[in-house]
């Protein structure tokens, strides 16, 4: 669907709120939880460098936005176990959880799939796929505890239309889009989850500038700019919007 670019957020749109954000140490995880916290949401920062956490955890006490948390996680690594764990510290810290924004994600290499290593293909996978739908279903108590709990998965171009070269990225969008319809019919008469695909698109990010090197990053918007889908799709004023597919911004032409 169209983007919610001019979207205008209450100053309050998410105070109370107990949000987490996936990949929060950089490009638009780091604007996204910075983002949720000026608009009052207790942020739990997940990633897989302690060190970057710290600074978005310092940076968001230093705006006045409520203490957030930190939660160190790498993806490639982490296990069933992990997972299970991580939902039972968040359930003593929390009463429950009221959105989770997966934005870490794994570009690998933009090759000919016939050039793909197997290594690097289940890499990607890991870390964009297998991870984010494990965590959320050790999550789901949490999320259902919520009165309105919203579960955003970031999607791209060509996780919706297949492109040469983008091998294993590309097919980990695919399934990241079947996921979200998947979750969100499961949900939708069940509780008051509601799971959306968000494609943020052309942004000033690292992974962009990894995919597209000779691209000009003045030419794109910064992770700020594209915030205001983020927080729409966060707050109450999505409510009912369930199993769809949203983008950050306009396509580029």
């Amino acid at each position: 669907m169209s983007c919610k670019i001019d979207y205008q957020a209450p100053a309050e749109l998410l105070a109370g709120r107990v949000i987490l954000v996936t990949g929060a140490g950089e490009g638009i995880g780091r604007a996204a939880a910075k983002c949720y916290a000026r608009h009052g949401a207790t942020v739990i920062l997940l990633g897989r460098t302690t060190a970057k956490l710290e600074t978005v955890y310092d940076e968001i006490e230093a705006e006045g936005g409520p203490q957030p948390a930190i939660f160190p996680l790498n993806f490639e690594g982490a296990t069933l176990k992990d997972y299970q764990d991580m939902a039972a510290t968040l359930g003593k810290e929390f009463a429950c959880l009221d959105g989770i924004l997966h934005n870490a994600g794994l570009l690998g290499r933009i090759t000919p799939f016939e050039q793909y290593d197997p290594a690097l293909w289940e890499q990607v996978m890991q870390v964009n796929i297998n991870g984010p739908v494990w965590m959320t279903q050790a999550l789901l108590p949490l999320l259902k505890a919520s009165a309105a709990a919203s579960v955003i998965f970031t999607s791209s171009s060509v996780g919706r239309k297949g492109r040469a070269f983008w091998g294993a990225y590309a097919v980990s969008k695919f399934a990241t889009e079947g996921v979200v319809q998947v979750l969100a019919d499961e949900l939708e008469s069940l509780s008051s989850v509601r799971v959306n695909s968000l494609n943020p698109g052309a942004t000033r990010t690292r992974m962009r500038q990894a995919a597209f090197p000779g691209e000009d990053p003045a030419t794109l918007r910064s992770a700020e700019e594209i915030m205001p889908t983020y927080l729409w799709l966060m707050g109450d004023d999505s409510q009912g919007h369930t199993g769809e597919r949203f983008d950050a911004q306009p396509a580029r032409n």
